[in-house]
């Protein structure tokens, strides 16, 4: 895994996330331009719409890339995407020795917009980090009781709301919900006390499916990669997850990166899953390394303040891969659409600064962080900025995502009728 070399100065330097050998996917705009599909390569974007419409880039069954979103060409199949990424790697590299009309089609990243880089047909969160669902089964449950008899069977998943999913960059309300102190008769209506995030990693259906499929075929329908925030109330989760799961203390928003690292980018990155405390039934048993290498952190900045990265872990420490998620998904014989979304589930890891989430890392609040300016957090208040970052490193490079980032702003005023 050595640098890929780009004719683009800023893509050859260690500190970017976007060398050639990562060259993923978004949708943006600069002023008076409608949102149009790029690839991100070092500090500029490099337009692919006008590529494909002027004919220097060419796909079997195109074009693909004229819509302002990356789903059409998520449904043209692997062969259509190796395709694609292989004619950008020639006209990106620095030994392409006709580089004068490619250079108009670059736009600096500082003066675009980012956006929604596909069309989210359905959300899916799951559960699969055991340090993460040890920790919360702890709390809640005690220490004897931790995972649920299930949880090292099966990967435990709910069906979310694909209209929460929101760009990096979307400033997030503080929601209202049911809340019932711990005694108290009965709850009362009023905002979120307890707001958190979660650190996860999203993985994007792109060819879909009818029927089973094996965790080889489910790994080959991924597209690409996301961070992916669960922003979470877990105070309206404590009063009405019983006993069917999350619901509205999970509608609020989930916040992904702005572009999608392709699965191919991170194909030398697999990783190996860790050692299983039982045998997995055969139709989830893997056939090689399905995780991925991927350093992750959360930084949290209070407003006027600095940033302070409160929690570093791994990707690799998930105890189910998203392609044996993707499998279990659709045993039932669920349908997969181009542009499903499956979240993994919070990213924790032994140690108490792999915690990727608050409610871990202040354990329910009872030991709150000090960040770098001498604040106390045990939870996230209003103003707070919270960002994920995720990269793949390989020897003097760096496989990102860019950030992911939200601001957390104070709960709308009620309307009369919701309180008389």
């Amino acid at each position: 895994m050595t640098l890929k070399r780009s004719w683009i100065d800023s893509a050859n330097s260690a500190e970017t996330d976007f060398p050639l050998n990562n060259l993923p996917y978004g949708v943006f705009s600069v002023p008076g331009k409608v949102p149009c599909c790029g690839v991100a390569i070092g500090d500029a974007i490099f337009d692919v719409a006008t590529a494909e419409a002027s004919g220097l880039i060419t796909l079997q069954g195109g074009p693909y890339l004229q819509h302002g979103t990356w789903n059409p060409l998520m449904a043209a199949g692997r062969n259509v995407w190796a395709d694609l990424r292989a004619q950008l790697t020639t006209l990106l590299a620095a030994d392409n020795a006709d580089t004068n009309g490619l250079q108009n089609l670059l736009i600096h990243q500082a003066d675009a917009q980012l956006h929604m880089p596909f069309t989210v047909a359905e959300y899916t969160d799951f559960y699969a980090s055991k340090d993460h669902a040890t920790n919360v089964g702890t709390m809640f449950r005690g220490a004897e009781n931790a995972l649920p008899p299930n949880w090292l069977s099966i990967p435990i998943g709910y069906n979310g709301r694909a209209s929460s999913v929101v760009v990096s960059g979307t400033d997030i309300t503080r929601p209202y919900g049911q809340l019932k102190a711990p005694d108290a008769d009965l709850p009362h209506f009023g905002p979120c006390a307890r707001f958190d995030i979660e650190l996860e990693l999203g993985a994007i259906v792109g060819t879909p499916s009818q029927g089973m499929q094996s965790v080889d075929a489910a790994d080959a329908m991924i597209f690409g990669y996301v961070l992916l925030n669960d922003w979470s109330a877990r105070d309206i989760q404590a009063w009405e997850y019983q006993p069917l799961g999350p619901f509205q203390a999970k509608a609020t928003a989930t916040t992904i990166s702005p572009w999608i690292v392709t699965a191919e980018a991170l194909q030398d990155f697999r990783a190996p899953a860790p050692q299983r405390s039982r045998p997995l039934l055969p139709y989830l048993r893997e056939s090689g390394p399905m995780l991925y290498d991927i350093d992750l952190s959360v930084g949290m900045t209070p407003k006027g303040g600095a940033e302070t990265i409160i929690a570093r872990t791994n990707a690799n420490q998930m105890y189910y891969s998203a392609a044996q998620q993707l499998c279990h998904h659709t045993t039932s014989g669920c349908a997969m659409r181009t542009g499903d979304l499956l979240g993994s589930g919070t990213i924790s890891g032994p140690e108490k600064n792999m915690r990727g989430s608050l409610l871990e890392l202040s354990w329910g609040g009872k030991d709150p962080l000090t960040l770098s300016g001498g604040e106390h957090r045990s939870f996230i208040e209003d103003g707070d900025t919270m960002t994920l970052y995720g990269a793949a490193l390989g020897a003097g490079f760096r496989v990102g995502f860019g950030a992911c980032t939200s601001t957390l702003l104070p709960a709308k005023p009620l309307p009369d009728w919701a309180t008389t």
